[in-house]
């Protein structure tokens, strides 16, 4: 594995942001800047152990092989700094980053949100690769002025070897043209999608991109099966996170204009607060129900969700109350609140259920289980819309 072909674009490993979640498991805060938390996962310091008994084994003496590692170090932080074009590009126009993590592929951002508008879409994906390109300028502007500008590109050559500063100046260059290949949700990707998007459409704009990008995908694994085994781990993520994407993408845009009535549950089981887990699990057992609300004197007090019930038995057994186990977290939604931003909600809190009230009334339960079966729903009346049209249109034509 060579580091110069670690992919900055933190979208690559993006799934729909959860705010509310932590950074991810088993990483070290390195600290935190411009109000943004960096994280450092463990398996990227393996990649430093490995960089630095590689370079040893290979004969090159200690001082060598720190250079390798101070290398990859200087490296990673042009990737940093790659992910702080994004966030704070991203910031202009509104839009909050949780964190940032260093993995042994790139940088992870996670942002709120990926902005809607194809202009703003598109600074925020040129943003990073530009940031690369300043510190290539920065690194040869200098140079040239005092005369020790490299005469080529140094792609080549040992991590522990060659000139340290046009290596470093060569590999950012690579980093702004490697992010910027089509290959969706990669920042070339986002920049076809934004430009796409202009004629027609966000929903279309991301299928095609996201086609494009699994097509990437398939080509970049196939080059990687033939000269870099790393090339196949990136083009992995590539291909899973453009379907995903392209998924997300896709059900907001058949919710959008719907409110949260359209989807909720209006056939649903209580729970009181004082009541025993055992009857919770009688509940569980008896229906397709998974989380309860909890109600106190006509009060919804919290959500009694599955895998809470489970820990709470595990933990203090059946005969424990509901209250000790119970979520206050899942905030109660109104019924006509926009379907959209409820789903957001949910995911932002980490909560499959939440009640849904009417003029302080409790009128139902809406679930990411019945936003999904609203979805697919949706999505089978649209295909035979669809073929409907198509077969007017035949019959016009043949008239």
């Amino acid at each position: 594995m060579h580091a110069e072909l670690s992919p900055a674009d933190g979208t690559l490993l993006r799934k729909p942001h959860r705010a509310g979640l932590p950074a991810m498991k088993w990483s070290l805060k390195l600290g935190r800047y411009a109000g943004v938390d960096v994280f450092v996962h463990w398996t990227f310091l393996i990649l430093l152990g490995w960089i630095f008994l590689a370079q040893l084994s290979a004969g090159q003496p200690v001082a060598a092989a720190l250079r390798g590692v101070g290398f990859l170090l200087a490296l990673f932080g042009c990737v940093v700094l790659h992910e702080f074009g994004h966030v704070l590009t991203a910031r202009r126009y509104g839009i909050r980053t949780r964190d940032i993590t260093l993995l042994p592929i790139g940088g992870v951002a996670r942002l709120e949100r990926m902005p809607e508008e194809p202009r703003q879409e598109l600074w925020v994906a040129l943003a990073g690769p530009a940031v690369n390109l300043v510190i290539a300028a920065a690194i040869f502007i200098p140079r040239a002025f005092l005369g020790g500008a490299p005469q080529e590109f140094e792609f080549a050559g040992g991590i522990a070897s060659g000139d340290f500063m046009a290596r470093l100046m060569s590999l950012n260059i690579f980093l702004a043209a490697f992010n910027l290949l089509p290959a969706f949700p990669m920042d070339g990707g986002r920049v076809l999608r934004a430009l796409l998007a202009t004629r027609l459409g966000r929903r279309r704009a991301t299928q095609i991109a996201a086609n494009v990008g699994q097509a990437m995908a398939v080509l970049l694994g196939l080059f990687g099966l033939l000269f870099n085994p790393f090339l196949v781990i990136i083009a992995f993520f590539v291909y899973i996170g453009a379907n995903a994407e392209a998924q997300m993408v896709e059900l907001t845009s058949l919710i959008r204009g719907l409110t949260v009535r359209d989807a909720m549950l209006t056939r649903f089981r209580t729970l009181e607060p004082d009541a025993a887990l055992s009857t919770a699990v009688a509940e569980l057992l008896s229906g397709s129900q998974h989380d309860f609300p909890v109600i106190e004197n006509g009060a919804v007090v919290g959500m009694l969700r599955r895998r809470d019930l489970v820990k709470a038995l595990s933990e203090r057994g059946a005969n424990s109350s509901v209250s000790e186990a119970m979520s206050r977290e899942c905030h109660p939604l109104e019924a006509h609140y926009a379907l959209e931003k409820a789903f957001e909600k949910l995911q932002q809190r980490d909560c499959p259920a939440v009640p849904v009230l009417e003029d302080g009334r409790l009128v139902g339960v809406l679930t990411l289980e019945n936003v999904s079966e609203l979805v697919m729903v949706n999505t089978a009346l649209e295909r035979k819309d669809e073929r409907t049209r198509a077969t007017h249109a035949s019959l016009t034509f043949g008239r």
